[in-house]
């Protein structure tokens, strides 16, 4: 049975159906000594603290039309930060078609919607590998809503306010509503894939793949960037002061990472030697100190 957006509104009640977006983002560096690791971890901490995260999240609110009730934040030690916000019902309007729409959702700008019970969270994980020069950064946001508007509308916001090198999203919804002759609603909008709600300039920037359980309203998306520059990956130097075999291992290195974070699994490097690369990693350290040492001034 097909509804109209006009007929989707017309409840026994409130909409009772809850719709849950988990973004789940990384960032990927290469960071060959302790004091590169110390500084990439800092500058996360920095840019990604829990102010800058309870900005992102009242935008987050504004998009899907909510009121913020109460915010709780916390930076950590060493490091990391979470940010959870309650939100409840905003200025009650009619309902817009185009919410019932895949497509983006705005970058931001105000979205005037019902909405109740709900939350929106965020927690940061920095973390470095204990020998083999990768840093990562993962930043996991949930939001959940009850009423007209799919959270969905607030991912094109969250995909641009991180830098995301591989990122997963899920979005299901569950539980029923029902109309006013007591018929059931298990979903009250379309939705075919989570691409749909994503730019087409940002699809063009990743490598993506869908897995669906439609009869369950189950979606699940993941993203790898398609282009490569080692600059973006090098932290406090850059490729130019490398030779052509260190750009090379150090390029299957991030690579190799990604790919472990895209596929959700760890993945047999062949022949790769670890003694081998730890020696090519400390000289790499004592070749880029050298160059370091100079370029400085006398």
């Amino acid at each position: 049975m097909d509804f109209t957006p006009q007929q989707r509104v017309e409840l026994h009640g409130f909409n009772n159906l809850t719709k849950s977006l988990s973004f789940n983002m990384y960032d990927i560096c290469y960071t060959q000594t302790k004091e590169e690791r110390e500084a990439y971890l800092e500058y996360i901490d920095e840019r990604y603290n829990a102010d800058r995260l309870t900005r992102i999240l009242k935008h987050v609110a504004d998009i899907i039309g909510a009121n913020v009730l109460n915010v709780a934040k916390q930076d950590y030690v060493p490091q990391g930060a979470s940010v959870t916000m309650l939100v409840s019902e905003g200025p009650v309007v009619e309902v817009p078609n185009e919410v019932f729409e895949e497509s983006p959702g705005p970058l931001p700008s105000n979205v005037t919607i019902a909405l109740d019970k709900s939350h929106i969270t965020v927690h940061t994980y920095p973390e470095y590998h204990p020998d083999e020069g990768i840093s990562t950064f993962r930043a996991d946001i949930d939001v959940s809503t009850c009423g007209e508007i799919s959270p969905l509308k607030a991912l094109n916001y969250l995909i641009h306010s991180f830098e995301t090198d591989v990122m997963t999203m899920d979005y299901r919804v569950r539980g029923f509503t029902r109309d006013k002759e007591g018929y059931k609603l298990f979903i009250d909008h379309e939705i075919s894939s989570i691409q749909n709600y994503i730019p087409d300039e940002v699809i063009d920037r990743y490598q993506m793949i869908d897995v669906n359980v439609y009869q369950e309203h189950i979606f699940h998306t993941k993203c790898k960037l398609r282009d490569f520059d080692l600059n973006n990956y090098l932290f406090g130097y850059t490729k130019d002061k490398l030779t052509e075999e260190q750009r090379q291992e150090i390029e299957e290195s991030i690579k190799w990472e990604m790919d472990e974070i895209f596929y959700g699994k760890n993945m047999y490097q062949g022949s790769f030697d670890k003694n081998a690369a730890k020696a090519f990693r400390d000289n790499l350290e004592s070749e880029v100190q050298k160059k370091k040492t100079d370029s400085e001034p006398e």
